[in-house]
């Protein structure tokens, strides 16, 4: 019985191991393509799903979907959706992202805002709230949140940027 167990415990960590994906090189250089846009809209407080999208934008290949091409402006536009948001991205024709939309709805709020509105609004709630990025080659990335409180019967609505300033 001993030796069952033993066994049944050594299989259960060595199983794991044999479960890994090995990454493929050509992932490598997408994303090193974009680095500058994953640098600048990298959140340490953002929900996976955000961080997880963000990557995606990052390392799709626009040259492989002529679909998406606009030739008028030499630009690829791309679109990608989760349940809780969504990306537009403006790439050029060597696929480096030139500038891109985000809108998350209800994401965790970063603690500097929080502590903004409990400081500011002590007896609020937050009912529901807009994570909006804004990144564009030459300028880096603005990123705003759109906070509704309530208090009893009362809601009000106030914009805060990611180190917690009104705006």
């Amino acid at each position: 019985m001993k030796k069952l167990v033993l066994v049944l415990f050594v299989l259960g960590l060595t199983s794991p191991i044999f479960a890994q994906n090995p990454i493929e090189l050509s992932e490598v250089f997408i994303t090193a393509k974009n680095y500058k846009y994953l640098s600048s809209v990298d959140n340490s407080e953002a929900p996976v799903s955000v961080k997880t999208l963000e990557r995606e934008a990052a390392v799709f290949n626009a040259k492989e979907h002529s679909d998406l091409y606009v030739d008028n402006f030499n630009t690829y536009n791309v679109s990608f959706y989760i349940p809780d948001g969504k990306i537009v991205a403006l790439y050029d024709g060597d696929g480096n992202i030139i500038k891109t939309i985000e809108r998350f709805k209800n994401v965790q709020l970063p603690e500097d805002v929080q502590n903004s509105i409990r400081k500011r609004f002590p007896q609020w709630e937050v009912v529901k709230d807009v994570y909006e990025v804004k990144y564009t080659e030459t300028k880096g990335a603005k990123k705003l949140y759109k906070v509704k409180l309530k208090n009893g019967n009362e809601t009000i609505r106030v914009k805060i940027d990611e180190y917690g300033n009104y705006m």
